[in-house]
């Protein structure tokens, strides 16, 4: 266990789990618990997948999905993104430095 980090019980999907957590970890990991935990009863609601363990691989697989989707931008291409920024604060220069001269 890391250093200053203290054992959590948490419930998933009707089970209980110890779980070692820093103190400044334990927000962020109970909101993970209950976007998990939420997620799971999701698909079980659906019906489409029975059994505990489909259920975790499925809501995994979409976690992932969504993952990746940030990070990878769902397609925006970062490099171009950084252009236009750079071109708008250009503009936006420009357009203030005029402004200055009027006062």
């Amino acid at each position: 266990m890391p250093t200053g980090a203290k054992s959590l019980e948490v419930n998933i999907f009707g089970r209980s789990y110890k779980v070692a957590c820093e103190d400044s970890e334990r927000e962020a990991l109970l909101q993970a618990v209950a976007y998990l935990d939420a997620k799971m009863n999701d698909v079980r609601k659906a019906g489409k997948v029975s059994g505990t363990e489909r259920i975790a691989v499925m809501v995994a697989l979409n976690m992932a999905h969504e993952l990746l989707a940030t990070k990878l931008g769902a397609g925006l291409d970062v490099g171009q993104a950084k252009r236009r920024i750079a071109a708008i604060e250009s503009k936006l220069d420009a357009a203030l430095a005029s402004q200055e001269k009027l006062f």
